[in-house]
This record gives structure tokens, C-alpha cells and sequence, in this order.
């Protein structure tokens, strides 16, 4: 690897044969505040006053429509509950039924409603690609913040976005940032060498950054914020992706063009389909968001208008409006409900809009994809942190000066974590009014004086006609993204056909019925962990298809079989039909073992595609973005195991000059500030008489703070390798 001169770096030649200068990861710096906001106090002066009109005629009749049927509806299962309920009288038990389904029906009635308006805007108006635009004026950063992920596919996946928006011919106004907060170390410098190898592969034209960030405080909006304030001054606007993000060239591009066009506009969202989902769990969760997800989104891009949200990722941003007013403070009190601001996409959503810019969804765009988790367990441990997320939104929903629509998506996320142990209570409180009317003699007539006895007796007619009332309302908006799917012919063709996709979609209900008891619990789950006071942590996401062991699987879900073959038994001791009422609640519980094994497996996933079921369009014709982001992640090794950090550090020379060039510079410390993990990494390197010996003492920390200090670099360096392995160098 002949690149570097004695004491500096020299020129290099790069996989085209020109030259390539590798020693450094980032540009100038062009500095920027970020304020951190308040949630208690909005100065009126701060407000960017929009240049046209903002509310459309459209948006407030989707917002008629949809909120007015919503609370139609809602106001009609209520009648129908107390009638229920009503039979000589309501008992405070039936009252708290009554109030919990509400809660439940009210949820759905608005996914009903907003799904319905999403149909019939689809229904009329057939989606045409934007037309690529001639020219951009303005420079755009694309950053993609990463955390101990493979870093053959994150880098596979960069340079294919890269490659797509070179190829539109407008690929000079834009940057390309991977902004690393790793802290496993041989990732670290596996990432660095992916870095170069990249540089080297695109060559000089190629403007591709690396940064890493040596502590990741406030993790991802963290990270961001750290590249707005070091380097955002140089850039007007920013893509953001998530490790898992692919967006073609048009897509890019096009979002940069409507930011441009849009002086008002501070965040603009696409809606990502899910691609390269291979399990069963994954390939359900991947049919749903492409069938289904286009309705609900466009009902949800209608009544949002300019009032709208964004989900932290394939997204542009107004970079210095979000410097200018999405600072995040720190939430009074210790985590869960306190600390950093953990699904900060929805605040800053709405601090950018409190500010006056507008926040909206191009749903039609396309070209827009990401990653689903493989199986139900890696679903639960992202689920968990997103959980703590929306439920530390508690603490924003009465910040000064929010729009009521930014209030609103702070609460619709919310009531999706909170509607699970909401489900879980009304099924307790039915159960006990069965139990009490099958087991306990009425008291029909109390110590307080009354006329009438309280009767403790349900309609049984009225109710099955709630219950069906409900099953209609719970799947109308998987119908109408159905029937939009057969409607449309190149979506029913590329989705294995109409039969297929009439199976598929069926396929996709049951296990549906059969995941949502699992996830009540699950969730549930989540919510008491957070209401004790207990943190979530930071964990990296999985991404890979690998199996679970089947013994973590047996240890997560014990608890849920035991919960379900204790149902089944009080409830075939209370009533047989309550069995019958509750038998896909107590089949998902007792199978829930059986589920979430089965889902996570590679080869029935792959099975059923080859058999055109839970087919979607982009996997009958994969876009050519995500084909180059797999062929590339596969040349590079994404199966490969990553080797130790430090050995490598400690065998390539030049390499290791390179790895020194990038580090940030050092900050001054003061003297005696030492921290405990140099402390320990400097006598270990001094103590040690070869490099094994050393890298056989190190731990993880004690290795990241080796890889970020030149000096005890230079010591592991200084290292002999063992005899045996000098003698087979020579």
C-alpha cells in the first residue's frame, strides 16, 4: 500500500487512476448556533412570517372529514357500549368498561376515518413521478448518522445513493456525510478503512466525509447537532438518512429542488417502503407498509397540510431554521421521563413549525426505503426505546406556543404505546363482570335506598353488533389499501396478482390477530418499565436476517404462554363463550413462543416468496439503488467478521497515519483530569512486553481510548509482535 512519504502524506491514485488526497475526513468548518430552545416560553419575534398562504382549502375539508367522522363514530360506539352495558343499571365496574373502550374505539375510529380519506385521494388522482429538475442553486448536505452498524452495508449503501444523484448530473451541489458515534472500537477503525476504500473506489470527484464523534452525547439528535454547529454554515439544506436508508437520485434531488422552491418550508418528509426483508416476520411488516401504508399516509399528509411531522430520517431540512430553533434542553428529573430527549424527530418537528416554517409530507414522491427489524423480539427492542421516546413526549405536549397539530402528533404517538395497556385492562374488567355474573350472587337491591335493582346483565344482541361494528371499523383501512392495490394495475401485477394478493393480504390479517395480543403485552410491558423509573438504554438496532436463539426466545416469551394458558383456564372455568370471545387473544398468548420463532425464520420468509405471497412491487423489481447498495455490500464483505482494531492499527503504518489524521483535534485538558480508561489503557501498553499481551488485557473502553489518543497510539505501535509471529512475517 504504497501511499505515504517518510514523514507526510502523498498524493494517491484511486481506482480510476487519478489521484486522491485521503488525509482528510472533513471539510472547513463554518460554525453555526444552536441555541438550546425553551418548552416554557416563545418569543413572537423570533416567528418567520410565511410569504403565502398557509392553510388550504383542501386540508381544512380533510380535517372536517376526518376528525368529524372520527368523533361521529366514536360518539356512536359509545351510545352502543352503554347500551351494552345498560341493563338495570350500570355499576361503577361497566362505567370503567365503558370509559376504557372509548379510549380503545376512539384510536381506531381515526385510523378508519384518516385511511378513508387517504383512499379516496388516491383513488381519483394517479401519482406521477416529479420531473427531475434542470438546476439547483443552493449546496446540500446528505449525512447519515451511524452507530456501531456492519459498516460494509452502511458504506454500500451511501456510495449507491451517491452514484444515483451523480447520475442525475446535479451531483455537484451536494456533500455526503457519515457521521459515526461507534463506540465499539474494532468498528471504529473498520470504519475508517471502509471510509478510504470508498474514497479510493469513487475518486477525486467524490466530496465524502467521515467524522467521528469520540462521545456521543444526546446520541443520534446529538450527533446531529454536532454537525450542524461544526459544519452546517456551509450547507442551506440537509438530507438525513438512518443507517438503513436507501433514496434514489431522484428522490434526493427532487427534495432538494422543493426545499429550494419553498422559502417557508423547514422539513420536508418522504414516507420510506420497507425492501430486503427476507423473514416471515419482516416480509409481513414490509407487504403491510407498502399495501396499506400508502393510504394511511396520504390521509395523514391531507389533514397535516403544512402542519405536519418528521420521522428523524429520509427527510430535507432548512439547516439554519433548525439550528436557529431546534436546540433540544434537557428534560428536568433523571431518565425515563427526564435527560435527553429521546425521539427528538417529533420535538423538533415541532419547534421548526412553532417557529413559523412549515413541515409537510411529499407522500407520492417515491424512491424513498429503509430497513424493518427481522423478527418480533429485535421488533420489541426497538419498540422499547421508541416507547420511552413517546412517553417522555408527556413532559412537551404543553410547551408554549406549539400548533395544535404538533400537540396532536405528540399525543397520537403517545396513545400508541398507552393503548396497549388500555386494551389490557378493558380485557380485565370483562373478564371480572363475566366472572361476577357467572360466580357472584347479584345484590340486586343495595343499603342505599332505590326503587330499581342494579341488574348485572349485558345486551347480547347489542353487543355482538359492537363487536362486529368494530372489527369493520379496526379493518377498513387494511381494505381500502387492498383495493387500492387491485385497482391499481401495475401495484396488483408486480404483487404476484390479484389472487396472490387477496391471499397475501388475508395471510397478513391473521398474523396481524395473532402478533397483537404478543405486542399488547409487550408493550404493556414497557410502559410499567418506564412508570418504575427504569431507562432504556442505547442499544444498536439488528438488521441481519440471523435467527434468535430458540432459548432467547423461550426466555422472552414464558411469561406471555403462562399469561395465556392461565386465561384459557379461568375462562373456561368462568364461561365457555367467554373462551369463544377471547380465543385469538388466548391462541396469540399460548402460541406466542411458536410465533415469534417461526416469523423469525430466513427460509419460510423466503419460501412464501417464491410461492408470490406477501410479495411487494419493489421486490418483484428491485429498484437499481437498493440492486448497487446489495452488490456492493456483498462484494465488501457485509458477512465477514471484523477484525481486531488495534492489531490492525498496529500492522499497517500507514494506515495508522491516516487513522491519527482524522481525529478531532485534542482538546487541552487540564492537568490531573485523567480519565480511568487511559489511566488503565497507558499502564497496560507500558506494562505489556508484546502486542498480544497488551490486546489480551485491553477492554473495550481501554481500547477506544487507546484509538483516540496519539500518544498511547505511538506506544501500542513501539510493541513487539511474538517471536513466532515476527519469525513468520520474515
Amino acid at each position: 500500500m504504497d501511499l505515504v512519504s517518510g514523514d507526510g502524506f502523498s498524493p494517491q491514485r484511486d481506482d480510476r487512476g487519478g489521484t486522491i488526497d485521503l488525509s482528510a475526513s472533513m471539510p472547513a468548518e463554518a460554525l453555526l448556533d444552536m441555541p438550546v430552545q425553551s418548552l416554557y416560553h416563545f418569543d413572537l419575534a423570533d416567528w418567520h412570517k410565511p410569504s403565502g398562504r398557509w392553510l388550504s382549502f383542501k386540508t381544512a375539508l380533510a380535517r372536517v372529514v376526518i376528525f368529524g367522522a372520527a368523533g361521529a363514530l366514536t360518539i356512536y360506539g359509545t351510545q352502543q357500549m352503554y347500551e351494552v352495558v345498560n341493563v338495570g343499571g350500570v355499576t361503577p365496574l361497566e362505567w370503567a368498561l365503558v370509559f376504557l373502550f372509548v379510549i380503545n374505539f376512539s384510536w381506531i375510529t381515526l385510523a378508519c376515518s384518516s385511511s378513508l380519506v387517504g383512499f379516496v385521494s388516491l383513488l381519483f388522482r394517479s401519482p406521477k413521478p416529479a420531473a427531475l429538475p434542470a438546476a439547483l442553486s443552493e449546496k446540500t448536505a446528505v449525512v447519515m448518522p451511524i452507530y456501531n452498524e456492519v459498516p460494509a452495508r452502511v458504506f454500500a449503501a451511501m456510495q449507491a445513493i451517491f452514484e444515483e444523484v451523480q447520475a442525475t448530473g446535479l451531483g455537484a451541489h451536494f456533500d455526503w456525510f457519515l457521521l459515526s458515534d461507534t463506540t465499539d472500537p474494532d468498528i471504529f477503525v473498520a470504519e475508517e478503512q471502509a471510509y478510504i476504500a470508498m474514497r479510493q473506489r469513487i475518486g477525486p470527484a467524490g466530496r465524502i466525509f467521515y467524522r467521528h464523534r469520540p462521545k456521543n452525547i444526546a446520541r443520534k439528535a446529538g450527533n446531529i447537532a454536532d454537525f450542524v454547529t461544526t459544519w452546517g454554515g456551509s450547507y442551506p439544506h440537509m438530507v438525513v438518512l438512518d443507517a438503513d436508508s436507501i433514496m434514489t437520485g431522484h428522490a434526493i434531488v427532487t427534495l432538494a429542488a422543493a426545499m429550494e422552491a419553498d422559502p417557508d418550508a423547514g422539513i420536508i418528509q418522504t414516507l420510506p417502503l420497507i425492501i430486503n426483508r427476507n423473514t416471515l416476520f419482516a416480509r409481513v411488516q414490509q407487504f403491510a407498509a407498502r399495501i396499506y401504508g400508502p393510504v394511511i399516509a396520504a390521509g395523514l399528509s391531507a389533514w397535516m397540510g403544512r402542519d405536519g411531522n418528521y420521522w428523524g430520517h429520509n427527510a430535507i431540512i432548512r439547516t439554519k431554521a433548525f439550528a436557529a430553533h431546534c436546540g433540544l434542553p434537557q428534560l428536568r428529573g433523571r431518565p425515563p421521563f427526564g435527560g435527553h430527549i429521546l425521539s427528538h424527530d417529533f420535538v423538533e418537528a415541532a419547534l421548526i413549525r412553532r417557529a413559523g416554517y412549515a413541515v409537510y409530507m411529499l407522500p407520492d414522491l417515491g424512491g424513498s426505503y429503509e430497513e424493518s427489524p427481522p423478527s418480533l423480539i429485535d421488533l420489541s427492542a426497538r419498540d422499547r426505546r421508541w416507547c420511552q421516546g413517546n412517553l417522555q413526549h408527556l413532559r412537551i405536549l404543553p410547551a408554549s406556543g406549539l400548533h395544535w397539530a404538533s400537540r396532536q402528533h405528540f399525543f397520537t404517538g403517545i396513545m400508541g404505546y398507552l393503548t396497549s395497556p388500555s386494551w389490557m385492562l378493558q380485557l380485565i374488567v370483562g373478564i371480572v363482570l363475566v366472572f361476577q355474573a357467572s360466580y357472584i350472587r347479584p345484590e340486586y337491591f343495595s343499603n342505599d335506598f332505590t326503587l330499581f335493582p342494579a341488574w348485572p346483565r349485558f345486551d347480547a344482541e347489542k353487543s355482538l353488533e359492537l363487536f362486529a361494528t368494530t372489527m369493520v371499523i379496526l379493518l377498513m383501512p387494511k381494505v381500502f389499501g387492498l383495493l387500492l392495490a387491485l385497482v391499481q394495475t401495475s401495484t396488483r401485477r408486480a404483487s404476484g396478482g390479484s389472487i396472490r394478493l387477496i391471499i397475501s393480504a388475508l395471510f397478513e390479517v391473521i398474523m396481524s390477530a395473532l402478533l397483537a395480543p404478543i405486542m399488547m403485552l409487550i408493550q404493556t410491558g414497557h410502559v410499567a418499565h418506564f412508570l418504575f423509573g427504569f431507562d432504556t438504554g442505547w442499544d444498536p438496532q439488528r438488521r441481519d436476517d440471523g435467527s434468535i436463539p430458540f432459548k432467547a426466545i423461550v426466555r422472552r416469551h414464558r411469561s406471555h404462554v403462562a399469561l395465556g394458558v392461565l386465561s384459557l383456564i379461568a375462562g373456561l372455568l368462568i364461561s365457555p363463550s367467554l373462551v369463544a370471545w377471547m380465543s385469538p387473544t388466548i391462541a396469540g398468548l399460548i402460541l406466542a413462543i411458536f410465533i415469534s420463532w417461526v416469523t423469525g425464520l430466513l427460509g419460510l420468509g423466503v419460501a412464501l416468496r417464491r410461492l408470490g405471497l406477501l410479495l411487494t412491487p419493489e421486490e418483484s423489481v428491485k429498484p437499481p439503488v437498493v440492486v448497487r447498495s446489495n452488490s456492493l455490500a456483498d462484494a465488501l464483505g457485509v458477512r465477514n467478521e471484523i477484525p481486531d482494531g488495534l492489531r490492525t492499527l498496529h500492522q499497517d503504518a500507514h494506515f495508522r497515519l491516516l487513522h491519527e489524521a482524522y481525529l478531532p483535534p485534542r482538546r487541552k485538558r487540564k492537568r490531573g483530569e485523567i480519565t480511568p480508561e487511559w489511566a488503565l489503557a497507558e499502564a497496560k501498553l507500558s506494562d505489556a512486553e508484546t502486542l498480544d499481551e497488551a490486546l489480551s488485557w485491553l477492554n473495550p473502553k481501554e481500547r477506544m481510548a487507546i484509538l483516540l489518543d496519539k500518544v498511547l497510539i505511538e506506544r501500542l505501535s513501539l510493541l513487539p509482535l511474538p517471536q513466532a509471529d515476527t519469525a513468520e512475517a520474515a
